[in-house]
């Protein structure tokens, strides 16, 4: 067993240092020596036979039952190493990729109850989970980083800036939020610009934060959220924004999406679609992924998603790629969640917040390491509803800043 794992993962890490410790206490070390070096054991044979069979699924899964421990360094330390090889996949696992890819039309084949099992089994979540990691707003999507000293929540405000000020919303302007989450970015529509705001979800621990928050701060005739399938809501809208939520549609729902986004949207309606997107052409959700985070999820190359845009009679008037804003984005959550781990652990055990570290860690590096990105693209059902130029979009920011800025509530001197 042996030389057979020193001679393979010899094969595949040529970049990096990593020294490995084997069942057998067998010591080796793989890489060209460069950056600094991590330290990994497996504690049982089980655990190197497992992942020389199926490492994209067996290495996540050895790290959450222990038998994959990193000595020196952080899994995420490990992941930087194991995730910036010359090849992607190690050859003896290719085979795997390409039996998962002949299926993948199964496994993200999403109709109504099985679209509100997958949100339930990551979203309904204990909420004191989420906010362990999560700004203030509970943005649970790529933030937009102005500059790499912006924190985390401004980081947040921004993208909710940046996608208002794409969607020129004015003041009663309906506005449809499709996967509304925790009803961040509703809320901002309806608080800062005076839009009048559906949501929708499918998650009820999400709905039951949304509509709290919308009471909490007077907005319920302005912005209402309701657990409900995009493809059975009721329309027209004026605008339409969908936030991290494409990720769960389907590859053989694309054209169903984007065919009922055109039916809701007005004439000179504008929509905003955000997501998670490939660099490189279709490709599978992670099996480690698709069993433990996300199930019925999948990351689309754009070569996916714009047949289905033009099918359905829609648009594009701008395309925007917004590169390693989720590495930073995925760098705080962990970061954040690491200082609090232990009260992860106290909400479920040790092998959830290991779980939970190796997702963080491994989505971070997936756009640190790899291709993964972000796309926002902007879609009308007609020719010029949006200016001719970008330059409408720094003056609508500034526009939103000031709001933003009024709308803070004035310091108090103590006693007063």
């Amino acid at each position: 067993m042996d030389p057979l794992l020193h001679s393979l993962l010899t094969k595949f890490i040529r970049r990096g240092s990593v020294s490995f410790t084997t069942a057998n206490g067998i010591k080796f070390t793989c890489g060209d020596g460069t950056g600094d070096p991590v330290h990994v054991r497996f504690v049982t044979a089980e655990a190197e036979r497992k992942i020389m069979l199926n490492p994209e699924l067996a290495l996540g899964e050895a790290f959450m039952d222990g038998t994959f421990v990193v000595e020196r360094g952080t899994i995420a330390d490990a992941l930087a190493i194991l995730m910036d090889q010359p090849t992607v996949l190690p050859r003896w696992a290719k085979v795997r990729w390409f039996a998962r890819y002949l299926i993948r039309h199964l496994t993200q084949f999403n109709w109504r109850g099985r679209s509100r099992n997958n949100v339930a089994h990551h979203y309904d979540l204990d909420g004191r989970l989420y906010s362990l990691f999560l700004d203030a707003d509970k943005q649970y999507s790529c933030a937009y980083f102005e500059t790499l000293e912006t924190n985390l929540d401004d980081a947040q405000l921004a993208k909710k800036r940046h996608l208002a000020a794409k969607l020129l919303i004015g003041r009663g302007h309906r506005v449809l939020d499709i996967g509304c989450g925790w009803g961040g970015l509703g809320l901002y529509l309806a608080e800062m610009i005076g839009a009048d705001v559906t949501g929708v979800t499918l998650s009820t621990e999400q709905l039951q934060v949304s509509n709290a928050r919308a009471a909490e701060k007077n907005l319920t005739e302005s912005a209402r959220f309701l657990l409900q399938d995009y493809r059975d809501i009721e329309g027209p809208f004026d605008r339409i924004v969908s936030v991290g939520m494409f990720e769960h549609v389907g590859v053989d729902y694309y054209d169903t999406f984007f065919k009922r986004c055109a039916q809701l949207l007005t004439d000179d309606g504008i929509m905003m679609l955000h997501s998670i997107g490939r660099s490189e052409g279709p490709d599978v959700t992670n099996p480690w992924i698709a069993k433990y985070i996300f199930p019925g999820g999948y990351i689309p190359a754009l070569s996916e998603v714009l047949p289905s845009i033009e099918r359905a009679g829609l648009l594009v008037c701008d395309i925007e790629i917004l590169r390693l804003h989720y590495a930073e984005t995925l760098k705080a959550w962990r970061e954040r969640f690491m200082a609090r781990r232990e009260e992860a652990v106290q909400l479920y055990d040790e092998r959830f917040a290991r779980m939970w570290e190796f997702y963080l860690a491994a989505s971070e590096m997936s756009f640190r390491k790899q291709n993964l990105m972000n796309f926002q693209v902007q879609l009308t059902r007609r020719q010029g509803v949006v200016p001719m130029t970008r330059d409408y979009i720094p003056h609508e920011e500034a526009k939103l800043r000031g709001v933003e800025q009024r709308s803070r509530p004035r310091l108090k001197i103590a006693g007063e």
